[in-house]
Formats: structure tokens, sequence, C-alpha cells
């Protein structure tokens, strides 16, 4: 027998690594099947350390998907693959060398090209382990890297034809600079952050020497770059200075006062210092005035030569020292509180600086408009929908792409410049020779692209564009994108501009976006702020399938999960009772001494169905056999009905809503089922029937059929236990993976469902009955239900499974008469519902028990009436607080209410 059945808890330990090595092995994960093909390209994960748990909850999403289709007979397709992620690589490849006391341009960038490359391969193996031990049902034999020759050669490709087709220039623009990284960055790498500072005000002096004027400004250190001062020709109190001059502060410069519809009259001073060099809106005023543009630091933010005395300087060193030289020299005139956005860079958190420098930019409108209409015309559909609108306004107001890194570790600009003739040459590969003047003297452009011109391509280069067709044709357009909605700007708009852009179609159907995993603080939960858990740490504690069904259970469709470990005992704990209850139905099982032939699963259709046979009928769809139990289907237990009529519903609650994206609302529909429909009502009204030599192996039956669904309903999320679960099931054959999803054509048994549903209420009122007047477990008592006689028969057929449930001596039925007394008293629909008190409560104990809690509602319900009647209360409390005081009222007020009827009763 297998050991497991014979353990006590369930543990994970051994059987996610022996099923994942079955699977891979055996071919499972390669596409097969029938009609149009579901495919998803991982978002392929950095390789710059390990995964966190975004990515467990994100991939576990796709594998939810994947899986699901699978078994439903699609022919599918998931696509693994790493990101070479050019920055956070190249800064910690640097750091390491660092460390060991190496300089990386000493090194040179070929040998410092190598080191990457073994970076890269390390963390390969460990993201690649984290994937398989997540359960990630990935086609390894198709797996990519956004470095590999095959995508560089996409890289190449796609670079060449939008140079050709003059969307791809070169130009000195002011970009996002981190002096840090030493690289521009695009807009969507920068992080606002609000900050506190001050707003400085400078005079400076006129050169005729009628006074001065006064500019207020925020970066002091940017004044040696000021090549003018600007005013609004339209200001009648400052449009008579436009063309005058002005001393330069701490400087011998005279710049002048220009024209320009940036200065804005109620804003500051009303003057504002140009620094085309080093502001972007300077620098379009700039361009519109044609002034000179003057860089007063280098790349390091180091200020240089144009700085005089400050050469040499921090910038915020020299920030310091010229307030400092301002303030003795005459020209500072005060400073207020400041609040403003300052941008970091995303990836090292240095503040970024606004630099003039030579770059290579993607023209954006050409390729932005059938991506916009693409998500407008529900060509792609975007879930949550609330997500449609940021994207039509971020792509409403696209700039252009600063496309080039100052980086070693990336695409290297497929660009040539002969050092004879200065002519510029690009191309997929290396030419020989100028094509201007033949000269062989040629040096490739040191910089790279950014990593997000390899990942834009993503949808359609792992299927081998531009070369490979075959897949290309039968594999794209993707069916679903599964992110985060961070990258919406970074990712997802360019990869739908990408597709459109090369192949004239779009690169997925729809777009999943998951909530943020966020710590405690509600920070997100990341690399670079170490508050991730290791997954793999976690699987090793709680299993894989814990993790994953507490991930998913914890993710309403699109919303933020706020994640602690403390989370993770929930899947832990289902797990657990999904074993126990497998341990106790297959144990009984095999006490029948049935020998069950084993079927072929694959084959069977796991249709949920009313057929002549009943049971039998449902044993042979699923396990592809004929039932070894023979069941009369004419006279079935009360309680097989209504489980298997659950069963019917609640696949199809799980099916609409994975069809509906929404996974976490399935997962609960499994999860409700098999921990309270199967487990708390059906298996515990069994027992009796399991313990009796005749009655077992119908009743036996009928639950290794609901294992049978209950694990197919719930393998895409908790994959490896549903396979070994599966495994110990008389008649089952081969994979779980490769059987049939459940699906239903109707509900089955529905009047004789809708009975037991009746028991049930008046079961949970009596259990709430002997709660409320706190009889103790062990004393049974009885029950009185009062109902119409036209309900009395049917009623009459259910009474001992009512006392069974209720842990009663018995139930009886009565038409009309007076309330028995004393006794509890409930409704459950329209029949009444009496627990007569004797022998089950000390009544004196009783009253004088709910006398005190009575004594302590009433207090509660005093402060909240004088709470709710203060004026000062009512007006300055959020709406929610109030709501949140009066619901607290009306429930004191209807607890008090059934305490005094209970009360009252005891005296009657």
């Amino acid at each position: 027998m297998n050991d497991l059945r014979q353990a006590a808890q369930y543990t994970s330990n051994g059987i996610e690594e022996k099923w994942y090595k079955e699977w891979e092995e055996s071919g499972y994960f390669a596409p097969d099947g029938d009609g149009e093909p579901f495919v998803i390209t991982l978002p392929p994960p950095n390789v710059t350390g390990v995964l966190h748990m975004g990515h467990c909850l994100s991939n576990s999403i796709q594998d939810v998907l994947i899986r699901w289709m699978r078994m439903r007979g699609r022919e599918t397709l998931w696509i693994p693959g790493t990101d070479h992620a050019s920055i956070a690589t190249e800064q910690i490849v640097s750091k390491q060398l660092r460390a060991e006391g190496i300089d990386k341009h000493e090194l040179g960038r070929e040998k410092f090209l190598d080191k990457a490359w073994e970076w890269k391969e390390h963390t390969h193996g460990v993201i690649t382990n984290q994937l398989r031990r997540l359960g990630c049902s990935l086609d390894w034999s198709r797996e990519a890297f956004t470095m590999d020759q095959q995508r560089s050669d996409a890289v190449s490709k796609a670079f060449t034809d939008l140079f050709e087709r003059g969307l791809i220039y070169r130009d000195l623009y002011l970009v996002n600079w981190c002096p840090h990284c030493l690289t521009a960055i695009s807009d969507d790498e920068v992080e606002h952050k609000e900050k506190e500072s001050k707003l400085w005000r400078i005079n400076y002096p006129l050169v005729d020497g009628s006074g001065h004027i006064t500019v207020a400004t925020t970066r002091p250190e940017t004044m040696f770059g000021d090549t003018a001062v600007a005013v609004n020709p339209d200001d009648p109190e400052r449009k008579h200075l436009i063309g005058k001059m002005v001393k330069l502060p701490l400087t011998t410069r005279e710049i002048p006062i220009i024209a320009d519809y940036h200065a804005d009259p109620e804003k500051g001073t009303g003057f504002v210092k140009i620094t085309p060099a080093h502001d972007p809106n300077d620098f379009e005023v700039g361009r519109r005035n044609d002034l000179e543009r003057v860089i007063c630091m280098d790349e390091r933010a180091v200020m240089n030569d144009n700085a005089g005395k400050y050469s040499g300087m921090d910038r915020f060193a020299c920030r310091k020292a010229v307030l400092a030289d301002l303030e003795s020299e005459g020209f500072y005139d005060g400073d207020e509180k400041n609040i403003n956005q300052v941008g970091h860079h995303d990836r090292c958190h240095t503040i970024i600086e606004p630099y003039l420098s030579r770059q290579w930019f993607l023209k954006m409108d050409e390729l932005a408009a059938p991506a916009v209409s693409a998500v407008q015309d529900g060509t792609i559909k975007l879930h949550p929908e609330r997500w449609v609108g940021v994207y039509d306004n971020w792509m409403g107001g696209i700039r252009d792409w600063c496309i080039s890194r100052q980086l070693w570790w990336g695409h290297r600009i497929p660009v040539w410049y002969c050092q004879e003739c200065g002519q510029e040459i690009c191309g997929s590969e290396e030419p020989s020779a100028c094509s201007k003047c033949n000269s062989t003297d040629l040096q490739q452009d040191n910089d790279v692209l950014d990593t997000w011109f390899s990942s834009w391509l993503w949808t359609f280069s792992p299927l081998g564009w531009p070369n490979g067709a075959e897949d290309l044709k039968k594999y794209h357009p993707t069916s679903v994108l599964v992110t985060g909605p961070d990258i919406i700007f970074f990712w997802v708009a360019r990869m739908i501009m990408a597709s459109y852009g090369f192949m004239n179609e779009e690169p997925f159907r729809e777009v999943l976006f998951h909530g943020i995993v966020r710590d405690g603080d509600g920070r997100k939960m990341s690399k670079s702020l170490g508050n991730s858990p290791d997954p793999i740490e976690l699987i090793d504690k709680y299993g894989s399938d814990a993790l994953r069904c507490s991930l998913m259970m914890l993710t309403p469709t699109g919303q933020d999960v706020m994640f602690s470990e403390d989370a993770i005992e929930v899947g832990r704990n289902f797990c657990n009772k999904v074993f126990q209850a497998t341990k106790l139905v297959l144990n009984y099982w095999d006490q029948t001494g049935i020998d069950a032939p084993k079927g072929d699963s694959s084959s069977a259709n796991a249709q949920l169905s009313v057929a002549a046979d009943g049971p039998a009928a449902l044993w042979r769809e699923t396990f592809g056999v004929d039932s070894p139990v023979e069941f009369d289907a004419e006279n079935m237990e009360l309680e097989d009905c209504w489980i298997l009529n659950r069963l019917a519903e609640t696949t199809d609650q799980v099916n609409e809503n994975l069809e509906k994206r929404r996974l976490n609302d399935a997962l609960y529909s499994a999860y409700n089922f098999f921990r309270h429909d199967l487990c708390d009502w059906y298996l515990e009204l069994i027992k009796p029937r399991l313990r009796d030599d005749d009655l077992r192996p119908a009743a036996s039956g009928v639950a290794v059929l609901c294992l049978a669904h209950s694990y197919k309903l719930l393998h895409p999320f908790m994959p490896f236990i549903t396979e070994e679960l599966w495994s110990w099931l008389p008649s089952a054959e081969g994979s779980i993976m490769t059987s049939s999803f459940p699906v239903s054509n109707g509900t089955v048994y529905k009047e004789r469902a809708n009975r037991f549903d009746r028991v049930k209420e008046i079961v949970t009122v009596i259990r709430n009955l002997r709660s409320e007047l706190d009889v103790p477990p062990g004393l049974r008592g009885s029950a009185i239900l009062r109902a119409d006689r036209a309900e009395t028969e049917s009623l009459a057929q259910d009474l001992e499974r009512i006392a069974f449930l209720s842990k009663l001596e018995d139930v009886s039925v009565v038409v009309g008469g007076e309330d028995p007394s004393p006794a509890g008293v409930g409704l459950a629909g329209k029949i009444d519902v009496f627990l007569p008190m004797e022998g089950l409560v000390d009544v004196e104990k009783e009253k004088e028990r709910l006398t005190k809690e009575l004594g302590k509602l009433e207090g509660f319900i005093s402060g909240s009436r004088k709470k709710l009647d203060n004026e000062n209360f009512t007006s300055r409390a959020p709406e929610q607080v109030i709501d949140r005081e009066k619901k607290q009222l009306k429930d004191n007020e209807d607890k008090a209410d059934a305490i005094r009827q209970l009360i009252a009763s005891f005296d009657s």
C-alpha cells in the first residue's frame, strides 16, 4: 500500500518532484489536441536572481488556464523564456566585479560580457528550477532567451526594418539620464516620488543698471546652463523688459530676456530661467527661440568647466555652495517651502538628471494607431475592463521612445559608422565595407538597445520570427497575456504595437491583469526591496499546491494581494482536508473487496448527466470503463442525489468563472464543494452506510465519483496532490492531466436535491439553537418541527437524517398546535423549529447567563445611540464610520430582541 496513505497528515515531500518528472518525460507539456490552439508566452523573468511572489501568482494563473484548456481537449502551448534585463544584470555583474576589486572598464567589454553570460547561466538554472517546482506545465523544448541567436536575429531584423521605414532616428535630445547607471532611460522607467524641497528666489541684475529681476527655481545648481530668462508676451507688468539683458549671477555671462508663453505670470515670480540642456520644458523653449544649449554637468552629475569654480562638485554639493555664495554676494532673495514630484530611476532609485545626449529614438505615432483601435474595437480584450481607459489615455499622449542605452550587456545597435567618410550603415549583419567609399574601417555603435526592444517582440519571436513560418502560422496570435498592470505601458502596449507593426495582427486576444502582491505594509513585493520570501523555501515548507491555492484564493480578479506567510495555512489545511477525505473514502472502498477494472481516462468525456443507470453512467464517463458497483438508479438515496446535483452545479460554476477569467471565484466554487458539501455534509451523513456491508458499495462508489471529479476541478489549481490522489482511485488509469475536464449538461436530480437542501436548512437552524443555548455536545435531546400538512409527509421521510446530522435522539413533525415551552425557536423557510430545553439546559442558569448578556448588549446599544445622536460625531466622522456604527447598533438591537424573546419563553 502507498506509504503516503499511512501518513497522519499530507506531506508533499517527494510527491511533487516525482510527478513533474513523469509529466515532463511523458511529453505532456508539448502541444497536442484538437481545435483552435490555446497559446501563452510566459512573460520572461529577468535573469537577475530568483523569482518573487509576484511571479508565483502570475505563473500560477497561467498554469491554471493552460491545464484547464489542455483537459478540455484544446491543443495547448505554453512557451517558456527568460529576459536578459540589460540594466539590472549589468548592475549586478558590475557590483560583483567591484567586490573583487575589478573595474568594469579596465576589464573591457568582451571580458565583461563573458562574466555576464556566466551570471545568466547560473540564474537561468535557478529560475527554471523554480518554475518546475511551482508545477508550471511549460513546453521546455521551445525555451527562448531574449539574447539567444534566434531572438538576436529578430531584434536586428526589427531595428533594420524600422530604420528603413524612417521610424528610427538619431538626435541630440534631452533624455532621462541616470548618473549612477550612466545611461539614458525611457519615461516609463522613471518613478516619481513626492519630495519636500524649497523654491529659491534669485535676483538677476539688469545689465543697463536699472534694477533686477527675480527668478524662482528648485534647482539653483543648473543656473550655469541658463541661456535666457522668459517672460510671457501678454504679461502687462513684465513684457516691457523683453529684449533687455541680465547678468547671470556668479558668472561673467549676460543672457537675454525673451518672450515665450511657457512663462506663466501667475506662477512663481513670472520670470522663468531657461536652461535648455537641463530641463525638458526649457529644451522646447530653446528650440523655439534658437537658444544655445550649455551643459553644466557631466554624465555622473558632476559640475563641469561651464560651472566655473564649482567644477568637480557633485550636483547637490554644488547646490549648497551656490546658495551660500548667492547669499553672501547679495543675489539671494529668500525661499519658500515647495512640494514637487522628483523623478527616480526605478531600478537603482537614483534621482534622474535631464541630460542633453545623442540617442536613438523610435517614432511611435504610426505604430500606436492600430494598437489603439485594437483595444477600442474589442479585438483585444482587457480584464478587468477598467484598464481600457488607462491604456487609451496613455496611448493618446505617447511620445517617441528613446531606445538606446549606454550599456554593454544587451543587443548592440546594428549601425556601423565609416571612419573615413562618416557614412552611417544599418543592417542585420555586419557590413564588410562602407557602402559609400568602400572603406573597411568601420566602427559599430557602442550603445545597446533598451531591454524592452527585445521583449516587445515576445509573442512572435519565440515562434521563430522572422524565419519560422509553420509555428507562426499555427500559434500566432497567441491567446492570452497574463501580467501585472504595472507594465501596461512598458510592455503590453508595446507588444501590441510591435505585433501590428511586423505581423499585421494582434499579438494576443486578451490581457488578464492580476493584482500586485504586496507585503503587510502595502509595498510591492520585489527582489530590489528584499521583502519577498523565497518561493522555494515556502514550497519546501508548505508544498507547491498549498502556495498556489493560497495565492489564488487571496486574489480577486485584478485586485492587489496583501500577502503574509500565515495565508498559506489556508492552502495547506485544504490540501490536508482533501487528503484526509480521500483516505476515509478509500479505506471504506477497500473494505468492499471490489476489484475495479482499470479504464482509459484520456478517452473519457467527464460529462455529468442524468442517465437511466445514474452513477453507473457517470463512472463509465469518468474512468472510461463500466462501473464495478451495481447502483440502484431508481431508488437512490436522497443525499446521493443531492451531492451529484451539487457536483453538476459546481462544475458549471467552475467552467463559467474560468471562461470569464474569474479564477479566484472558480477555485472558491470547487473549494466550497469539497470542503463543505462533500466533507461537512455528504461524508458525514453516509458514515452509517459506509459501516454497513450491504450499503457500503453504493455509498463509497458515489463518494469515489465525487473525489474523482473534485480532483479534476481542482487539478489546474493544485496539480500535484490531485495527480497523486487520482492515481489511488479504483479504475483510474493514466495521468489526470490527460483526462477530460468535467462539464455538465444541466442540473441533475433537482427535485430531490431541493428536498435535501431543506434538510440542511433545518439542521443548520438546530445547530444554531444548540449553540445559542450553550447545549453541551454530548447531550442529544429532541426537536419538533411544525409545518403545513402538505410538507409533513416528505419531512417524515427525512427525520432520521435530520436527527443524525443534528446529533439528536429524535425529531418529530406536527401540524399546528401551541409552541412548546421552554424551547429554543427558529425558522427554516416556512417550518417552525423548536428545540425543547428539558434535559438540555438548566433554565435558571441559562436565564441568568442571558440576562447578563442582554445587559452588555443594552450598554452597547445605549452608547451607539448617544454617539449617533451627537451632532459633533455625525457632522465630522467619515460616512463609512457612521454607516459602521449604524450597522453595529442594528445588529446589537436584533441580538437583544432575540435574547428577550428567549428569556420570555422560559416564563411562559
